[in-house]
């Protein structure tokens, strides 16, 4: 009998320490990317009354619940935060924390601090890549994200242009002779822009036209001499000559007024194998240009985009991948430690996290601009805190009952 004293009290410490792990899920309704816990009970060690035989066995109550975090998947909500990130799928977020412990999280309210390093709410440094040398190497080992931060990029100067462009095949040697220009804007080392013009002349002889590629003179201290040639077409209206395998024309462009360097400007007349140029009995226009400089451009705004990609967007409309999130995958999540500020730690049970790249090697997707909702379900949990609330008073009640066995029996002595 008084071993029901023991029994009943290794269930009221179980049932308060469930009640304080659905207490605590509740508490965090609200925090993003959080996993609620569940608590698993189990039995103590039985005696065998009697003979030893197992016919009567008595247990000696419930032994310490093991808490478990469930790693289920949580709802995913648009946010309007540039630079919030939730994780469809597994796999964690690596992040640092000020003594340089690695911890890894779900939760995606990310920021940039002062020193423009992109930190968790708590202000713990995310993980990743960063653009160096306008390279993006994510083989390189993970390191703090730096956002950039009110930067000017340089200018980059144009090395190639090309011109996606039809030639009237009814065209005719005239006189007047039938012509077509086209210009493109190009950029020097000072990010200055200048325009390149390409005039076409039809020659007389059949499926042939001259052209003529000048640069400004008025940007140069010495005139420039424009470049001359012949492009050629098939009978099927296609670039024949210069062949893909011949030198493209080049422009050699030297004594820029403005002090930039020199230029060396490629007219790429083919994409790959594919010609640029055609002559159909159709107008002569340009259908696309593309020249691969830029100017200097002030930095606009800065967010993630999918895949993890920090996104930066400058005022001359470029987009540029300039760091790259890093994403953790644990295989048996469950046995990691919760350290709070929404972060856990590997324990002794974790297996070795593999970090790499967003859904690569089991790891999930990121998706920017959103948010991870919390898994837990206040219906769920209202119906255990009831459960639970019964079976402590279930427990408290065998107390009060053996309690007045216990004095009953004492009175027998009296």
């Amino acid at each position: 009998m008084f071993t029901s004293f023991s029994t009943a009290l290794s269930a009221l410490s179980a049932h308060t320490t469930a009640v304080d792990v659905v207490g605590n899920n509740l508490a965090n309704l609200n925090t993003s990317g959080y996993k609620a816990s569940v608590v698993a009970f189990s039995d103590l060690v039985t005696q065998s009354l009697g003979a030893g035989l197992g016919e009567t066995q008595v247990g000696f109550g419930v032994a310490r619940p093991v808490t478990i975090r469930q790693f289920t998947q949580g709802a995913i909500q648009a946010s309007t935060g540039a630079l919030d990130t939730a994780i469809q799928g597994d796999g964690f977020l690596v992040v640092k924390d000020s003594l340089g412990a690695q911890l890894y999280t779900r939760g995606g309210n990310l920021q940039v601090n002062k020193d423009g390093a992109l930190v968790t709410a708590t202000g713990f440094r995310v993980q990743g890549w960063n653009e160096v040398n306008g390279v993006l190497d994510t083989t390189q080992p993970v390191t703090n994200v730096v956002v950039p931060v009110g930067s000017l990029r340089t200018p980059l100067p144009t090395k190639g242009f090309s011109f996606d462009l039809n030639l009237d095949a009814a065209g005719t040697a005239g006189p007047p002779p039938t012509t077509f220009s086209t210009s493109i804007e190009v950029f020097d080392s000072l990010g200055n822009s200048h325009n390149v013009s390409v005039s076409f002349t039809k020659s007389a002889t059949a499926n042939e036209w001259d052209y003529s590629a000048t640069f400004p003179d008025a940007d140069l201290t010495a005139p420039f001499t424009p470049v001359t040639g012949t492009v050629t077409f098939g009978a099927d209206g296609k670039l024949v000559s210069p062949a893909v395998t011949d030198a493209m024309p080049e422009l050699q462009v030297t004594g820029l007024a403005d002090g930039a360097s020199d230029m060396a400007l490629t007219w790429n007349l083919y994409n790959g194998s594919v010609p640029r140029l055609t002559q159909y009995s159709q107008p002569s226009a340009v259908a696309a240009n593309a020249q691969d400089g830029s100017p200097a451009a002030q930095l606009i705004r800065v967010g993630i985009g999918d895949g993890g990609q920090i996104l930066a967007q400058y005022s001359n409309g470029h987009q540029v991948a300039v760091g790259q999130l890093a994403m953790a995958a644990i295989r048996n999540p469950e046995s990691m430690i919760a350290v709070g500020n929404n972060n856990f730690g590997i324990s002794a049970r974790t297996a070795l996290p593999a970090i790499g790249l967003p859904s690569t090697g089991g790891r999930g997707q990121i998706l920017g601009g959103s948010i991870e909702f919390s898994t837990v379900d206040i219906a769920r949990e209202f119906t255990n805190l009831i459960v639970l609330q019964r079976g402590y008073q279930a427990n408290a009640k065998v107390v009060t009952a053996v309690d007045e066995l216990s004095r009953d029996t004492i009175n027998l002595l009296r």
